[in-house]
């Protein structure tokens, strides 16, 4: 039962993080608070869910190199979106980069029922595997945007 209510719990942190996002946007109800604390918000939420599932053993052997890829490339982004902001050069975030974070949520999502249901256990690692390459290749188009305003 404890598996459910986490699982609960992560799907009403998922879908709120969403619907925050699509509210703002369809009603322009965006703001610079709310642009500089969201991707903070996913961050956490995700990296902890990540860490978490790591720990319980949910996600563990190889796999836990796609927690490291995913995890590198949130902390290289965050820290290029800091180095550029002063220069006001913006990051935004690419279809692709949310297509990663779709991915990524469905798989942990997946992966906290794993336990239970062996295709979960397979379909969150095959998941979980997709959105690090997912993560991998936006990290490199990130970088390679934002490679024009080191040499300045």
């Amino acid at each position: 039962w404890a598996a459910w209510i986490c699982l609960v719990i992560y799907i009403f942190g998922a879908i709120t993080d969403f619907l925050d996002g699509w509210i703002a946007r369809k009603y322009n109800q965006v703001s610079d608070l709310g642009k500089f604390l969201d991707p903070i918000s996913d961050k956490i939420f995700v990296s902890t869910v990540m860490l978490m599932l790591v720990a319980v053993d949910r996600i563990n052997g190889f796999m836990v190199v796609a927690v490291v890829i995913i995890l590198a490339r949130e902390f290289m982004v965050s820290g290029l979106r800091e180095f550029l902001g002063p220069k006001d050069v913006k990051l935004p975030v690419s279809h692709l980069a949310k297509w990663k974070t779709t991915v990524q949520m469905v798989s942990l999502g997946v992966l906290i029922m794993a336990p239970f249901y062996l295709t979960a256990a397979i379909l969150g690692n095959i998941g979980l595997a997709a959105a690090a390459a997912i993560t991998a290749y936006t990290g490199y188009l990130y970088l390679r945007g934002a490679w024009e305003h080191f040499e300045k």
